[in-house]
C-alpha cells in the first residue's frame, strides 16, 4: 500500500471549493477593475461590483455546507480567511483606486485599509478557541468581520450610478504635499480601524 500523501485537492472538504469560488469571485472583480481602466466599458465594472455581493453569498455557504455535512479540512479555516482577504480587502481597496482615489495619501490610506482587514482575520484565526470557551463557539467579533467592506462597495456603486466618481468625486480633493487627497477615502480608513478595534464586539449569529 502506497505512503505516498494525496493530491491537495482531494483533502479537500465540500465547503472548501465553496471558499475557493469565493476567492474566485473577488479575483475576478480585481479582473474586471483591469478590463475597466483599460477598455473603460461600464459592463466590466458592473460585473467587478456584483461579483463581491456573490463572493459574500458563498463566504456564508461554505460555513452552511461545512456544518450540514460535518466535514471540515484542516486548513479549512485558513482557506477561508485567505479568500476573504481577496474578496473584502483587497478587491474593495481595488474599486476605490479604479474610480478615483489614486493619489499618494489615497493609496496609503487604501493599503492601511487591506492591512487591517489582513491583521483582523490573523488575529481571528489566533484567538477564535480562546474567544469560544467551553461552549466551543464564538459568541463574538472583535472589530467588525472584514466582510461589512462591502457596505463600501454599495457607496461605491451609488457614487458611480451618480455620475461621482474619477474627477467628480463626492467631497473632492485635496492637495497635500507632493500628492492628492480624496476625503471620501476616509471611508476605507475608518472601515480598516473598525476591523481591528479590540473595545467593539459585535454577537456572532
Amino acid at each position: 500500500m502506497s505512503d505516498r500523501p494525496k493530491a491537495l485537492f482531494r483533502t479537500f472538504a465540500p465547503a472548501d471549493f465553496i471558499t475557493l469560488a469565493n476567492a474566485a469571485a473577488g479575483t475576478g472583480s480585481l479582473f474586471c477593475c483591469l478590463l475597466y481602466l483599460d477598455e473603460h466599458r461600464d459592463v466590466t465594472l458592473v460585473a467587478a461590483f456584483w461579483l463581491l455581493p456573490l463572493a459574500l453569498l458563498l463566504d456564508l455557504a461554505d460555513g452552511t455546507v461545512a456544518r450540514k455535512t460535518g466535514r471540515q479540512s484542516p486548513w479549512g479555516g485558513d482557506l477561508d480567511s485567505l479568500a476573504d482577504t481577496v474578496s473584502f480587502g483587497v478587491a474593495p481597496a481595488v474599486l476605490a483606486f479604479t474610480l478615483g482615489m489614486r493619489g499618494i495619501w489615497d493609496a496609503l490610506i487604501l493599503v492601511y485599509f487591506v492591512s487591517c482587514g489582513i491583521s483582523r482575520l490573523a488575529r481571528f484565526n489566533v484567538t477564535a478557541d480562546d474567544l469560544a470557551g467551553e461552549s466551543g463557539k464564538v459568541a463574538y467579533y472583535e472589530g467588525t468581520p472584514i466582510p461589512t467592506s462591502l457596505v463600501l462597495v454599495l457607496l461605491l456603486g451609488i457614487a458611480w450610478s451618480q455620475g461621482a466618481v474619477h474627477d467628480a468625486l463626492w467631497w473632492g480633493s485635496v492637495k497635500l504635499g507632493p500628492g492628492t487627497f480624496h476625503p471620501l477615502v476616509l471611508c476605507w480608513a475608518l472601515s480598516g480601524s473598525l476591523m481591528v478595534s479590540t473595545r467593539l464586539r459585535i454577537p456572532k449569529p
